[in-house]
């Protein structure tokens, strides 16, 4: 007789090949779209990363609402107020850790105006969630609902991820030095743990170094409502 028990998350090791990368930060304000920004000033200090497909610089994101204050609309001008628990997260291949922190640890950067000064850094596995979310996945062209989480659906299949439950979000356009970019948020559920490994590991679509196709947990999706852009 063969029998075999399939393996309890709880003793599911998470492979550290991949971690996302969070340094201190010392910053009061941003403007809510700050990706290029963002992504341009890192560069300047770790140029190598444009040509790493592995990488990804997680945009900034405060709360929703906090006592009494509302997210501002998503445009250039508009600020988000950083409190002193904010990081600033770079997904990236254990191997090229040394090298960010070496690159990156006490640098300032200057995001249109506004001062980062990066502190220590600590590395931060994957998670063992079913259920991801992107804030923004970048698409070629404004196509609809339907079109879009078709795309989705075709670039899974390439990974051997099977979509079960799906929601995107509204478009919000990031800016760029080509013009607008348009992207949907995204939120997948009912991920097996290889599954939700691999995504976020690889991620979807391009833009990574702006924040694009980066997937982190998200609670589950019985109790989602409304996704947030």
């Amino acid at each position: 007789m063969f029998w075999q028990e399939e393996t309890p998350i709880d003793q599911f090791r998470v492979p550290d090949n991949v971690v996302d990368l969070s340094f201190d930060v010392e910053c009061k304000e941003l403007p809510v779209d700050h990706a290029y920004a963002l992504s341009s000033a890192i560069i300047k200090l770790s140029s190598w990363i444009v040509n790493d497909p592995n990488i990804g610089i997680h945009t900034i994101h405060v709360a929703g609402s906090q006592n009494g204050w509302e997210r501002p609309i998503h445009n250039d001008s508009n600020r988000l107020i950083l409190s002193h628990r904010t990081k600033l997260t770079i997904r990236t291949n254990h191997d090229k850790i040394n090298a960010l922190q070496q690159e990156l640890t006490g640098q300032v950067l200057n995001i249109d105006d506004c001062v980062m000064r990066l502190g220590k850094a600590k590395p931060k596995i994957m998670s063992k969630n079913a259920t991801l979310f992107a804030r923004y996945v970048a698409i070629e062209t404004l196509e609809n609902e339907t079109e879009f989480l078709q795309w989705v659906a075709n670039e899974l299949q390439t990974m051997n991820v099977t979509i079960r439950k799906a929601i995107c979000g509204k478009t919000v356009e990031i800016k760029t030095s080509n013009g607008l970019l348009p992207t949907r948020s995204l939120l997948l559920a009912d991920l097996s743990l290889e599954e939700s490994i691999c995504l976020q590991q690889r991620g979807l679509g391009k833009h990574k170094l702006l924040g694009c196709g980066i997937f982190i947990p998200h609670k589950s999706i019985s109790a989602v409502k409304k996704i947030e852009n």
